[in-house]
């Protein structure tokens, strides 16, 4: 199995629920952590990553951390003095469409998004509302080019589109598409060649839908316009997603994988789930497992069985555990001299 990973966590793409595999298999295996300084959650993000952003780093030491995963804004020369050469780069993807939509009601706070009634208002006029020298106006454009590094409001020419999807096909060996998030997991899998419960999941941090609005195929293609750069990335690398499982796995295989991955996901949510699934905030009973609510997203949760044997509850728990305080925990059992 695979131990040195570099994870660049692409916002609302269900990177949370990746990092929750990460964090499994980190906590499992003795991993070491590339922590944000004092435990926070994001390396300084929406600044370029730099290798003095972890906890613990020294530029006298070799790259001594295994997993780095935090939300960052990613800059390959200062990732590589952080994690071993042998490191597997990976990050996932999100039809910006969806991207955008989501992000619209996740950031309804920014100062791109709080002034416009609807999305529709806001692709009207973007620049009635946006700012691009504005400190957080990469939530409303091109945010994966942001996340990756680039320039979210550069002119979309051929010849920059070529360079940006180079760079990106040069730094990471794994590109996964959030719509396709099994067959991602079997993909993921596969590369790191790790077991099938490794990269089981329950869906952490997602929206309650009451909250999600059908979008006309009209304000899709103005999505798609205004993010240009995303959209982009997206199509190239949901096409070599598709070619990779052609080569490394072919459908029929992966048609298996994905279904005995569904099985196991099936079978754990009824060995550790009160009811069929996930809850509202207000109806989570514990509160250590009740993720952070953020703008007017309603993000939900889960609720345990009573009465699980010690070692069964322990897994339950940690596949239920929201983002931040599984981080938290993880980083006092790593520095426990420094609390958070």
């Amino acid at each position: 199995p695979k131990t040195n990973i570099v994870f660049l966590k692409v916002h609302k793409s269900a990177s949370s629920t990746v990092m929750n595999v990460l964090f499994r298999f980190g906590e499992m295996h003795n991993l070491t952590f590339a922590f944000p300084l004092k435990g926070g959650h994001q390396l300084f993000y929406p600044h370029h990553f730099m290798a003095r952003f972890v906890q613990g780093f020294s530029p006298r030491k070799p790259p001594q951390f295994n997993i780095l995963c935090h939300h960052m804004r990613f800059l390959r020369p200062e990732v590589q003095k952080v994690v071993p050469s042998t490191a597997v780069y990976f990050s996932i993807l999100r039809n910006p469409v969806q991207l955008m939509e989501s992000s619209f009601v996740y950031y309804k706070g920014t100062s791109a998004f709080s002034r416009a009634r609807s999305l529709e208002e806001f692709l009207s006029q973007p620049y009635r509302f946006y700012n691009p020298t504005a400190s957080d106006s990469h939530y409303a454009r091109n945010l994966m080019t942001f996340d990756f590094g680039f320039n979210p409001d550069a002119e979309v020419t051929a010849k920059r589109v070529n360079l940006m999807l180079k760079a990106i096909e040069a730094s990471f060996d794994l590109l996964l598409i959030s719509e396709y998030f099994d067959e991602s997991m079997v993909l993921l899998k596969e590369t790191l060649c790790w077991d099938l419960d490794s990269v089981v999941s329950f869906p952490l941090n997602s929206r309650n839908s009451s909250t999600r609005s059908p979008l006309s195929s009209v304000t899709a293609e103005k999505i798609k316009a205004w993010n240009r750069l995303d959209w982009e990335i997206y199509t190239h690398f949901n096409r070599t997603f598709w070619e990779r499982i052609e080569r490394d796995i072919g459908r029929e295989r992966m048609w298996r994988e994905v279904r005995a991955l569904r099985q196991r996901q099936a079978e754990l949510a009824r060995t550790c789930l009160q009811g069929t699934g996930s809850v509202g905030p207000k109806d989570i009973k514990d509160s250590s497992l009740r993720p952070l609510q953020y703008g007017n997203a309603r993000i939900l949760g889960y609720n345990l069985k009573q009465g699980l044997d010690e070692a069964t509850e322990h897994m339950c728990r940690r596949l239920v555990t929201p983002e931040l305080q599984y981080s938290t925990a993880l980083y006092k059992k790593q520095f426990p001299s420094k609390p958070p």
